[in-house]
């Protein structure tokens, strides 16, 4: 784990490569229970998302890409501005997956977010509120 400027742990960084060389100015990051994207170099966007909203990974690998050891994630996130967020042409995509997922897990542990209330779209964490899933118990979802 390293720390960057900003006093945050950064768990995994790594940038978009172009014939399996990273020399884009794509930079994706793990830190803090977020997944930040930074694209640009005279004009920055930096996109994030918290790991708890991230519902399914799919990892893609071409041929090529299994030959260089690269390969890319889309990873589908219960937000409104993109739901469906591209970690492209990345090392390591395998490992990167499984890492992903068990941050994303952990996440939710941490924020004690639970299916029906992560997926039903109407409660959020910290809200206490039955009113939406009176009649369903834990064991039927």
């Amino acid at each position: 784990m390293a720390s960057n400027n900003h006093g945050t742990d950064t768990i995994w960084k790594d940038r978009k490569h172009i014939l399996w060389f990273p020399w884009t100015f794509t930079k994706y990051s793990i830190s803090n229970d977020r997944l930040i994207i930074e694209r640009g170099l005279l004009k920055t966007v930096v996109d994030e998302t918290l790991l708890y909203r991230i519902v399914d990974i799919t990892m893609e690998q071409s041929l090529a890409g299994k030959l260089f050891g690269t390969g890319t994630l889309r990873i589908s996130a219960k937000v409104d501005k993109t739901p469906e967020i591209r970690l492209a042409n990345i090392a390591r995509p395998r490992e990167i997956r499984t890492l992903l997922s068990e941050l994303v897990e952990e996440s939710r542990h941490r924020r004690n977010v639970v299916g029906k209330e992560f997926y039903s779209g109407s409660r959020y964490p910290g809200n206490d509120s039955d009113e939406d899933n009176d009649d369903i118990s834990d064991d039927e979802l």
